[in-house]
């Protein structure tokens, strides 16, 4: 157990630093180039290579980890990241739109080989039958890396302010080169690598159960970068008025706020399950649409509803957390040892998806309808992934909440 916590620590300070640069990489790119005249849509289109990429490495990635293992998967990702960051060290006439993204592309891979084979490893670190144990150390490396996230908007925004766009780059790109060669030294070589050679099908021949919470991830990070990634800090800089400081600092504080309920969840959710189920993410989804429409009702009606949005938006990221804890936990219940990585892979190439038409869509409904158009979309993918996550079965191996009580009674 101890050496099984040894590699839990060291991927996961590993997918620390990758989503410390990641989160500050997405801000220097966003306010730098609003900054520099760029509208909403153009904006956006900066990081579709990011999520274009990210739905391929993600499928292919899962195949890669399953053949060669795990840690080289990951060892690829943060090498991969120190060569994205590298390319934005550039004179500013370089930096192109399509140099730009060009470059997020690399990130995209980067970032979600990393992500994969960090959440892929936790299955191969935690028994079987450990099902509480796995809820939570996926809880916990999840929740944290959404809390660096959110630590990276700020570092961005603190980066673009005092050193400059270049110079930025050049301190995450080393930040990121010190994870690469410290997980290159400290991690086994075997992390996840199947006995058996995995076949080009098993890349879509999935079971029920992950085709049902991959159909479901993809639209409930839509429902979120839908509004995220490109409406709200367009409207708190446009509409509000907000510095980049202050519009940064709210989206890194929603970030990290987002990520400590994210850890927190096993905790949260014990209430109801020891473990959760479908119906868990079923009730978390409808609460979301609900949210959603509420604010998009009041911001069509009043586009300076400063309070409602800021507040309300604090209200979604406390329920999506949950939301997203449960699929977490879920993609490796579902899932056995062999095809860990397989499956993840598929799971985040769905997640990836949804991320890729939360920003396409992002962009063009804020520039034709602002706000409010990406909210209410926000709802209606919201009410899709409720009515997916309907049909999502139980846990295999799991007790009902019935038995759960009935044993709690007889002790």
């Amino acid at each position: 157990m101890q050496q099984q916590f040894k590699e839990y620590a060291i991927v996961t300070a590993a997918y620390w630093a990758f989503t410390l640069t990641d989160g500050a990489l997405r801000m220097l790119v966003l306010f730098h180039f609003h900054q520099l005249g760029y509208g909403a849509l153009a904006v956006a289109a900066l990081f579709i290579f990011y999520e274009v990429f990210g739905v391929v490495t993600n499928l292919f990635g899962g195949w890669l980890g399953t053949r060669f293992g795990l840690n080289r998967t990951l060892h690829a990702g943060l090498v991969l990241q120190v060569v994205a960051l590298g390319m934005m060290v550039v004179p500013s006439a370089w930096l192109s739109v399509p140099y730009v993204m060009l470059a997020q592309a690399g990130s995209g891979i980067a970032k979600d080989l990393t992500k994969m084979s960090a959440k892929s490893s936790i299955k191969m670190l935690v028994a079987e039958d450990a099902q509480s144990t796995l809820f939570k150390w996926v809880a916990i490396l999840t929740g944290s890396k959404n809390a660096l996230k959110g630590v990276g908007f700020f570092l961005g925004s603190l980066l673009l302010s005092t050193i400059g766009f270049r110079s930025a780059f050049a301190v995450l790109a080393s930040l990121i080169a010190m994870a690469a060669i410290g997980t290159w030294i400290f991690l086994q070589h075997d992390l996840g690598r199947s006995k058996a050679k995995p076949k080009w099908q098993q890349l879509f021949a999935k079971s029920r159960a992950i085709n049902l919470l991959s159909a479901a991830r993809c639209f409930l990070f839509a429902a979120r970068d839908v509004w995220f990634v490109v409406g709200l800090p367009v409207f708190l800089s446009e509409v509000l008025g907000w510095s980049f400081w202050q519009a940064g600092g709210y989206l890194a504080l929603w970030v990290i706020g987002y990520g400590l309920i994210q850890a927190l969840a096993p905790q949260i959710t014990r209430r109801w399950q020891t473990t959760p189920n479908g119906w868990a993410a079923t009730i978390l989804a409808g609460l979301l649409m609900l949210i959603m429409a509420a604010i998009a009702s009041v911001v069509q009606i009043n586009q300076q509803s400063a309070v409602v949005v800021v507040v309300g938006l604090i209200g979604f990221g406390f329920i999506f957390a949950l939301n997203s804890a449960v699929h977490s936990y879920l993609i490796l219940a579902y899932t056995d040892q062999d095809d860990v990585a397989l499956n993840v892979g598929f799971y985040y190439m769905a997640n990836a998806l949804g991320r890729l038409l939360g920003t396409i869509l992002s962009g063009l409904l804020y520039q034709s309808y602002g706000l409010a158009g990406c909210l209410w979309a926000a709802a209606l993918l919201s009410a899709i992934t409720a009515m997916i996550s309907l049909s999502l079965p139980r846990v295999p191996n799991q007790p009902t909440l019935g038995e759960q009580q009935a044993k709690a009674g007889s002790i």
